[in-house]
């Protein structure tokens, strides 16, 4: 595919005749090419105006062997444009050379001379991935504006939070797979949306579904869909979670529940990209980009035999894992604010915001049940708050010796105390816990939806 014309690549190498065919290469694709002769001009020419992609050579007519004037171009090039994507050129190829190009931040390598075809789609490759890591930018600048309506999906500045809004970026306008590992409450949905917002195909249906609370009966038909007669309650034609996420993204929830039965048809239905409904014999094809998640040790899963290793290996192309609110405790505060902002204009409550009880009440405690936990003490609290702020005992969260005497609960609050202290104990552990319980993992799952835990 031709590339558009406003996208401008600069050619920064002190050879005219490297400079030449690089022109002429690039014009027939459709680019516009600006060149310069040293890393004084391309520094200059990168802070003058943008640029879709720099095409840098690492030796000048300085220093022609060591790569060194090249590599602190680079660093100073990202300096200026983090987003600008820089692939590195040079005759003087080696491994020590490319693996120090590539740690302080090129996207590509290339060995002169090159091959036409490859260099022409690492550019394609790369110039997307700049278009769209320049679109997250001002994704996230717009939704700090949005704070305190709706919110920005993902709301961290906490160092352990950083490696995760790194992998969005990265990752997301690929097409690869990802697999979100991390505790009950982490926010690994968002972080689904999040991929799914940055991608190619985010103007294409985000369709989820919790695996955990789907019961086997109706498995195959909520996945692939059913056809009318297929059995007692088809009434009609229906179109499954794959088939409705066509052109775009599929998020699998709770991965770790799959039955062992059917994960060989979405095994398949990744590898070919097509099912049938129930009770049809029609093949159909699907284009669909999945997201999976789990709270369990998915590992542990496919050496216990409960899982496909052939199914992780594609779920998991890349891994992104979330830490527990635990260990992104900077976060806290930005996370409350937030939450208030929601449900004191849900509630139309007249509350401006915590007492510094309240707020060292919340940075000192466990959260077990991590953001998700966060935001329903917040709700509860902003119920619950006579004042014009929330007060440390609105939240709730002292004393766990304290609870409430059975006698004085209803049986929603009796299970839903229950369930809860039971995932304390055994360390959010969901699968542990429903066996506890005595709970199949559909059913438990089910409860903490309708509990909201």
């Amino acid at each position: 595919m031709s590339g558009a014309p406003s996208h401008r690549i600069l050619i920064a190498d002190d050879d005219t005749d490297i400079i030449e065919a690089l022109r002429m290469l690039l014009k027939n694709e459709g680019y516009q090419t600006e060149a310069v002769k040293s890393p004084a001009a391309a520094i200059k020419a990168v802070e003058a105006r943008d640029y879709s992609l720099a095409l840098v050579d690492l030796n000048y007519a300085r220093d022609t062997t060591s790569g060194k004037e090249g590599l602190d171009l680079l660093t100073r090039l990202q300096s200026i444009d983090p987003t600008l994507p820089v692939v590195i050129m040079t005759a003087w190829a080696n491994v020590e050379l490319a693996v120090e190009a590539m740690r302080r931040g090129a996207r590509d390598f290339i060995a002169k001379p090159w091959e036409n075809l490859r260099l022409l789609a690492i550019v394609r490759t790369q110039v997307e991935l700049g278009g769209a890591m320049r679109a997250y930018r001002r994704l996230e600048q717009e939704t700090q504006l949005l704070r305190g309506k709706q919110g920005p999906s993902l709301i961290a500045q906490s160092a352990a939070m950083r490696p995760v809004l790194e992998l969005v970026a990265r990752v997301g306008p690929s097409e690869a797979n990802v697999l979100i590992t991390g505790e009950n409450g982490t926010g690994k949905g968002l972080v689904a949306q999040a991929i799914h917002g940055v991608s190619l195909r985010a103007g294409r249906p985000f369709i989820a579904v919790n695996m955990g609370g789907l019961p086997e009966g109706v498995f195959e038909s909520e996945l692939f869909g059913h056809v009318r007669g297929a059995f007692t309650d088809a009434k009609g034609d229906r179109a499954g979670r794959f088939e409705l996420a066509e052109g775009g993204t599929l998020f699998l929830d709770e991965i770790g529940n799959i039955p062992s039965g059917q994960q060989a048809k979405i095994l398949r239905a990744l590898e070919r990209g097509e099912f049938e409904r129930v009770g049809s014999s029609r093949t159909i094809r699907a284009d669909v980009r999945l997201i999976s998640a789990t709270n369990s040790d998915i590992t542990a899963e496919v050496a216990a035999g409960r899982f496909r290793q052939d199914l992780l290996f594609r779920l998991n192309t890349i891994q992104i894992h979330l830490p527990p609110l635990r260990e992104r405790r900077e976060d806290i505060d930005l996370l409350a604010q937030h939450f208030l902002g929601r449900h004191v204009e849900r509630y139309r409550k007249q509350i401006t915001g915590f007492d510094e009880d309240a707020m060292r009440v919340m940075r000192g405690y466990a959260w077990p049940g991590n953001v998700r936990e966060l935001n329903h003490a917040i709700e509860r609290a902003v119920l619950m708050a006579q004042a014009r702020v929330v007060r440390a005992a609105d939240l709730a969260l002292n004393a766990p010796a304290s609870a409430p005497h059975l006698d004085d609960m209803s049986l929603d609050e009796v299970e839903a105390f229950l369930i809860k202290k039971t995932l304390a104990r055994c360390d959010g552990n969901a699968r542990a816990a429903a066996e506890s319980l005595g709970l199949s993992r559909s059913a438990f799952y089910r409860r903490l939806e309708k509990y909201g835990l």
